[in-house]
This record gives C-alpha cells, sequence and structure tokens, in this order.
C-alpha cells in the first residue's frame, strides 16, 4: 500500500494535511445569517445548543436565564451550525452544533449556513468540534486569549476542505465511532448517577431506621420518616441547637457553603461567579468545625461542617449542637436529597426554601444516643469513601474517553488517519 502523501496546511494547529486536500478561510465555505423571528415566533418550536449538541426545549423551561419574549430570537434551519462562542474561558458548555430542526436560538449564538456547494454540513460539525475541544477558539488574536469571538472573526478562521468523496466518508467513520463512544460514556455517567443515588440512600436509611435491621420500631411522630427504632428519641431544634454569632477576626476571609456540603474558604474552590456585598453587613464568624446551613441554599444540600476559620454572610446559620455534629449534618442532608424542604417551604421562588434559624429549630430530629449517633456517622463515612473511589474511578474513565474522541476527531479531520 502506497504511504499517504502528505503536505504542510499552513495551519498552525492542524499540520500536514493530505497533498490533494486544501485550506480555506471559513468565509469562503460558509455564509453567516441572522434572521430574527420578530411576529413569526409562534410558528416555531425553541432549540438549545448543549453538550449533546442541538435539541428541542420548551419555551416554558425556565432554567437558568430566560428572556421575558422569544421574538428578537433568530431562525436556526436543518443543516446549519451553531455557535456559542461567549464566556470562552468556561469549559463547560457547549460551543458547536449542527442543527437536525427549524426552531429558534438566542440571538447570541451564531450560524453559518454552507454557501459554496463543497462542504458537507457534517463534516464541517466535525471539524469546529475538533477546534473547540483543542481550545483553538479562545487561543485566536493577537493577544493570544479570546474570552469571545464574534461572526467576523469565525469567517476568517482557516477550515480544511478534503474533496467530498473523503468527507463523507471520513464522516460516515466519525458518526459511526463516536456513537459507540458515546453509548459508552451515557452507561458510565448513568452507573455514576446510580451510585450517587445510592450514597443519598446510604444516609437516608442509617440516620432514619439505624443500622440493625431486628430492633424493635415504633412511630418516630416525623411524617416523612415513619418508624424509628424504640430507644430513639425525638426532639425540636431549639432543644439540641444553638444559633452561634461569632465574632469576625481581622485577618478573616470569606467562607462559602457549597450545594455539595463542602465548607471552605472560598478561595479554596473558586473566586469568580459569586455576588459580592459592597458591605459586609451582618457577617459573622466561622470556626473549624461549625455546622452551617445554608439559609437560602439548604434544600439543595449546602449544609457541611466548616473546614476553615473565616467569615460568613448573615444568610448562612452558623450551628452548634450537643448532639454528634456530623450526625445532625448527614440527617439535614438527607432531608434535602429527599426534597423535604422544598414540599415544607411557603415562598413561591421556584426551587427554593428559607432555611433560617427560625425553621431549623422547630423541626424535627430524630436522635439515637450519643454513642449510636458516632457508629452512623462512622458507616456512612466509610460507605461514602468506598462509593467516592469508585466514582472517582469512573470520572477518571470518563476523562480517559473524551480524550480519545477528541483525538480521534483530530486525526480523521485533519487526514493523519485515513478511512480505509
Amino acid at each position: 500500500m502506497n504511504k499517504r502523501q502528505m503536505k504542510d496546511s499552513g495551519i498552525a494547529w492542524v499540520g500536514e494535511i493530505p497533498q490533494e486536500w486544501e485550506t480555506r478561510r471559513t468565509k469562503y465555505c460558509f455564509a453567516s445569517t441572522k434572521e430574527i423571528a420578530g411576529i413569526r415566533v409562534e410558528n416555531y418550536e425553541r432549540l438549545a445548543l448543549t453538550m449533546s449538541g442541538v435539541i428541542k426545549r420548551s419555551k416554558d423551561d425556565n432554567t437558568g436565564l430566560q428572556p421575558e419574549k422569544f421574538e428578537t430570537y433568530q431562525i436556526l434551519r436543518p443543516n446549519e451550525l451553531v455557535f456559542k462562542l461567549i464566556d470562552l474561558q468556561n469549559i463547560s458548555t457547549s460551543r458547536v452544533g449542527l442543527s437536525p430542526y427549524l426552531g429558534l436560538v438566542s440571538p447570541a449564538y451564531i450560524i453559518l449556513k454552507a454557501s459554496n456547494g463543497k462542504v458537507l454540513p457534517r463534516f464541517a460539525e466535525k471539524y469546529f468540534l475538533m477546534l473547540w475541544k483543542n481550545q483553538i477558539f479562545n487561543a485566536l488574536g493577537d493577544s493570544g486569549v479570546r474570552s469571545s469571538l464574534n461572526a467576523a472573526d469565525l469567517l476568517e478562521i482557516s477550515f480544511i476542505l478534503p474533496p467530498m468523496n473523503d468527507q463523507k466518508r471520513i464522516t460516515d467513520f466519525l458518526d459511526k465511532e463516536c456513537e459507540k463512544i458515546d453509548e459508552l460514556k451515557a452507561d458510565i455517567v448513568a452507573q455514576i448517577d446510580t451510585l450517587e443515588q445510592y450514597k443519598r440512600s446510604v444516609i437516608t436509611e442509617a440516620v432514619t431506621h439505624g443500622l440493625n435491621p431486628d430492633v424493635p420500631m415504633k412511630d418516630s411522630g416525623i411524617a416523612w420518616v415513619g418508624e424509628f427504632p424504640t430507644h430513639w428519641e425525638c426532639k425540636k431544634g431549639k432543644y439540641i441547637l444553638t444559633l452561634l454569632s461569632r465574632p469576625i477576626k481581622q485577618d478573616d476571609s470569606v467562607i462559602t457553603c457549597f450545594r455539595d456540603g463542602e465548607v471552605t474558604l472560598r478561595s479554596n474552590r473558586r473566586e469568580e461567579g459569586f455576588t459580592m456585598a459592597d458591605k459586609e453587613i451582618g457577617y459573622q464568624g466561622v470556626d473549624i468545625g461549625d455546622l452551617v446551613v445554608h439559609g437560602m441554599d439548604g434544600f439543595a444540600g449546602a449544609i457541611g461542617i466548616s473546614d476553615s476559620r473565616g467569615k460568613v454572610s448573615p444568610a448562612l446559620n452558623v450551628l452548634g449542637t450537643n448532639q454528634y455534629k456530623k450526625y445532625i449534618m448527614y440527617y439535614l442532608r438527607s432531608m434535602a436529597y429527599n426534597d423535604v424542604f422544598t414540599a415544607l417551604s411557603t415562598g413561591i421562588r421556584v426551587r427554593s426554601c428559607d432555611l433560617r434559624w427560625n425553621k431549623l429549630s422547630t423541626l424535627l430530629y430524630p436522635l439515637p444516643p450519643l454513642n449510636e449517633q458516632k457508629e452512623i456517622v462512622q458507616y456512612i463515612d466509610e460507605q461514602l469513601e468506598k462509593t467516592n473511589a469508585i466514582i472517582a474511578d469512573k470520572k477518571a474513565q470518563l476523562d480517559i474517553i473524551d480524550d480519545f474522541k477528541k483525538s480521534l476527531i483530530y486525526e480523521y479531520v485533519t487526514g493523519k488517519r485515513e478511512v480505509i
């Protein structure tokens, strides 16, 4: 078999390409379109660009920031490419998709339509996915780092143009291989979700029914708990919890209670994405080992024990207790996991629940003897540690699969490997 003849593409991030392939500026292969829906808005479904490509999305879906009206949205047609090239430093959001649908997308998106008859849109999608996955979009420009690209910037990017039959062979091959990869990823993601649900069930079962399935049971008096061991007690929060009000020290840094239950210095996690207070009115001190319940995000799991000394906003409850602190933490977290706080909420905000002291103090808490609380916590900690290790391994598998998929797309759309 003759070795494929290669040549320099002249594109830094591509390197060599097959001798018979060409390169063009994107503007010679595509046109940018921006057709605003206006009064025709009711004629079109809403679409969204996601990590899984372009999907249909209800106009009533209120997740995230939503427009009041969709008249300013633009029309996306089948076989058109759509790009979200803003906030490029955020690696957790989608950037490129090929639409199989007719519908509406955000006016902030860029839409490109193949214009010269020499480009297969499915091949172009793979090429631009390669640019995104290899962080080429945010490495363009004189500064070397871009936070966003507009349509004019995108049209100036170099584009590889194989013969149409090569584009079709490459696309057919990659579609088939990527489908296998995505199915494998979906299976691993489902396994991770199952493990996360198992962790929650371990916590809930242990803090509501204990570790011994053979002990006599009685009605707990708590609707969502049901029966618990006969030697357990049930008390209101005001009899077992203390709302602390620690003074702030001069060198205290801000602590945040995250939805995954970690309570730590904000600088240990991230600094961006927070609303910063102009004046720290009502801020309070937190010591290592304090129990913290987020007054607004506690319903979603923002309940934990601080690993640091610092200061927190008045939206957070800093608590002491005469019980085993970590047991109380797990009990409150189990209520969050089972949407108990949301069910108890009388507020009007969607997916929200006010968990200030007046509510925490009137809640009922199932209370085993202290030594049993410690045993329950030890058991939960051990189970979570084992399960988290398995989850970490599966997430590492996902990273390996993602790297393989990225490499596969790169090698075939740039001609480094040939579809036989």
